[in-house]
């Protein structure tokens, strides 16, 4: 909301005739109070969850980019002779049954059909996501304790 719009607000606020008016939305709060011919504003905006600016390139470092671009599509190409574990539901990534437990898998281990990969925590339960094939642990692709959405990749498995 900008200052045109609150300032139009409060000309309908006063123009309305109530008292108090609050509005409170995900980023800011107002409260509109009139009386005895003064208006009084409050506005209060919550600080905004900071995010990561988008890197720009200067002219002469175009060629940077281009060549990062390379081995990132040569690292993709090697992947895709592994297997893609995904997840199957929405929630909370863990490695480990409880924190004093060791883990229930690690890159390099392997790992036959029907072994617990990890669990998932959804609505205070915790699934079990077994492995659906035989092989070896190349890479773990999710940190531990963090939120995954249906299908992500979570383990890149070598079947061979």
């Amino acid at each position: 909301m900008d200052l045109k719009e609150i300032q139009n607000l409060i000309k309908f606020v006063a123009k309305s005739g109530t008292s108090e008016v609050k509005l409170e939305t995900d980023d800011f709060k107002i409260t509109i109070k009139t009386g005895s011919g003064e208006t009084v504003t409050t506005v209060v905006q919550q600080a905004a969850v900071p995010m990561q600016q988008p890197v720009i390139a200067a002219p002469a470092q175009e060629a940077a980019p281009v060549q990062a671009a390379a081995p990132a599509a040569a690292a993709s190409s090697d992947d895709s002779k592994y297997i893609t574990v995904k997840s199957p539901i929405i929630g909370t990534f863990y490695r480990r049954p409880s924190p004093d437990k060791p883990l229930f898998a690690e890159v390099g281990q392997s790992i036959a059909e029907g072994d617990v990969l990890c669990v998932i925590e959804a609505m205070k339960l915790f699934n079990e996501i077994e492995s659906e094939i035989s092989g070896k642990i190349v890479k773990i692709l999710v940190d531990d304790a963090s939120p995954v959405e249906f299908d992500q990749p979570l383990f890149l498995v070598d079947p061979s």
